[in-house]
């Protein structure tokens, strides 16, 4: 089973009117990223995946604070309805603010309506990964076995601080809630070494290789460090949709010794990268897929 961990909510359940739609120039080099997207286009893109998890990020301004537009009134609902539509093939993470009054009922709210994990971008959400309000939240997310995915390493806006994602930062989270389940986004790029540190470690801390393969160097880099230290059973495959689809996250790990002919580099195993593609996330992460919709 291929599991794709890390694709964002489309954001327009029917095709986007030509007026609604949004380019973002700075998430990749090699071209601009079209960040509105229908279920349908979400679909077809993300062909390659068995299960994809979902989510959105709980901000005021979506698009300026993130890069990619959603409703922010809508966050959690969005993806509810969209997993809804075909649980067998996709699995929703919730997001809240953990400094926010009613994070806890939200999160409740959002237990009912199906979602069964939490993406939190303390960067993009202003606030400190290890502050008491987001400690408190931990402790509620570990007690109720509702695994985190962290946005983890650089970002390309400005406003969202650096120190707030530095991979060692996780360290000191999963020191304190050793049973939460954990997965650090992107490898930490481009601190990966940094990263592999961390999930060697501790036994539910994982991370996931969303979009290092569109930098080369760090792709290889990352995934070499997690060789060397005999930890790429604990990374999972994920694309950033839309920044990417499943698809060609595969074939980017699957070329990551590309950049290595000619010389006398040491090779990241092919045996390893197919480890990581068909990686049993739901198993990692305590999480099973719903029943199919009649179609």
């Amino acid at each position: 089973m291929i599991v794709d961990v890390h694709a964002h909510t489309p954001t327009h359940r029917d095709a986007v009117p030509a007026e609604e739609s949004c380019v973002f120039t700075s998430w990749r080099t090699d071209r601009p990223v079209v960040t509105t997207n229908s279920w349908a286009d979400f679909d077809s893109a993300m062909s390659a995946a068995d299960v994809a998890i979902v989510f959105n990020i709980a901000v005021a301004d979506p698009a300026a604070a993130t890069g990619i537009p959603h409703a922010p009134e809508r966050t959690n609902d969005a993806t509810a309805e969209f997993v809804a539509n075909d649980p067998a093939r996709r699995i929703g993470f919730m997001s809240v603010d953990p400094t926010s009054a009613d994070c806890r009922e939200e999160a409740e709210r959002c237990r009912e309506m199906g979602l069964v994990g939490v993406k939190l971008g303390p960067n993009y959400q202003n606030f400190d990964p290890l502050g008491e309000p987001a400690l408190a939240f931990y402790a509620y997310c570990e007690q109720n076995a509702l695994p985190i995915l962290f946005h983890q390493g650089a970002s390309p806006i400005r406003a969202a601080p650096l120190r707030y994602t530095y991979p060692l930062v996780t360290d000191e989270v999963a020191l304190r809630f050793p049973e939460l389940r954990i997965v650090m986004a992107h490898m930490g790029h481009p601190w990966g070494k940094e990263t592999v540190a961390t999930i060697r470690k501790h036994p539910h801390v994982y991370a996931d290789v969303s979009s290092i393969y569109l930098r080369p160097w760090v792709c290889y880099e990352s995934l070499l460090a997690a060789v060397e230290w005999g930890c790429t059973h604990k990374l999972l495959l994920g694309s950033d949709y839309p920044i990417a689809n499943t698809g060609e996250a595969m074939a980017g790990l699957r070329g990551v010794n590309r950049i290595l002919e000619g010389t006398a580099l040491p090779r990241v195993p092919a045996e390893l990268i197919e480890q990581i593609i068909h990686a049993d996330a739901l198993s990692a992460l305590g999480l099973t897929v719903g029943e199919p919709v009649d179609r």
